[in-house]
């Protein structure tokens, strides 16, 4: 049988070698202007306008007939969203899945609500990639995902809060005062996929070391990590090397933020994946 791989645009991945993959891009809306989370999309203009916005964006997710399209003519899905708590992505991929199987009731759509997104989202796309090629049937994956979800977590600081907290996806009242003085937030993404403030520290370093200490306390010990940036290439890098000092040569990759994490978690923002 043959397995393909869809997710959106949320894992900011837009190809994955080894296995048939689609991307299903979300929209990012700023005023009258429409960003598609495409390969074709300019990121730069994107988070120039948005800096500069006064009032609320928004995000549109992908419709029944976008997901549709992206199944193809698989045999075997893997459908992975961004969680259900943030956006309307798994709800319409939920609605095309009943399509789809009806429409071909030899098929099978395994749907699966990461309950987060951006680098955790990769962790788990790359995982299934990795069993497929292995040779490992279908609803297996999917028994041994579900084990492998239960250990990855999503950890961020954030430098700016201006969009969350016009789009009413952060409190004011946590808002306030970020970006001042070098003030960022900690947070991460939690068991239900809501996000989680954890802290308020100043300045790259303090942010930093408490990232540490937060993967500590989640149990990790040195399984694969990627870190999505959002115009902090040398934090990024400054993370990785000290996550490194701290628990040896761990396999740690930097990717950049597209569209849709870009608004979500602005500029300056660091998104940490990783597998306790």
């Amino acid at each position: 049988m043959s397995i393909k791989i869809v997710t959106d645009s949320s894992s900011n991945l837009l190809m994955l070698d080894g296995v048939d993959f689609s991307s299903v891009p979300l929209k990012v809306i700023i005023g009258e202007r429409e960003f598609s989370d495409n390969e074709a999309v300019d990121l730069q203009e994107m988070v120039s306008l948005l800096q500069n916005y006064t009032g609320s964006s928004s995000t549109s997710c992908p419709s029944v007939e976008d997901w549709l399209h992206a199944f193809g003519d698989a045999e075997e899905i893997f459908c992975v969203t961004m969680a259900s708590t943030l956006s309307g992505s798994c709800s319409t991929a939920r609605m095309a899945r009943q399509e789809y199987e009806a429409q071909h009731p030899n098929r099978r759509v395994y749907l699966i609500d990461s309950l987060s997104m951006g680098p955790e989202m990769a962790l788990m796309i790359e995982y299934i990639r990795d069993l497929a090629v292995g040779g490992m049937t279908a609803p297996h994956i999917y028994q041994a995902l579900m084990r492998y979800k239960a250990r990855t977590h999503l950890l961020f600081s954030l430098e700016r809060l201006q969009n969350g907290a016009n789009n009413g996806r952060i409190r004011q009242s946590v808002a306030r005062g970020i970006g001042v003085l070098g003030i960022r937030v900690i947070g991460r993404a939690s068991d239900l996929g809501q996000v989680e403030i954890l802290e308020k520290c100043r300045g790259g370093k303090q942010s930093r070391n408490s990232l540490i200490r937060h993967m500590q306390e989640l149990g990790y010990s040195g399984g694969r990590i990627l870190i999505a940036h959002n115009a902090n290439e040398s934090g990024a890098i400054d993370l990785r090397e000290q996550i490194r000092s701290v628990f040896g040569a761990v396999d740690v990759r930097i990717r950049t933020t597209r569209a849709l994490c870009s608004s979500y978690a602005e500029q300056g923002a660091l998104l940490v994946g990783m597998e306790c």
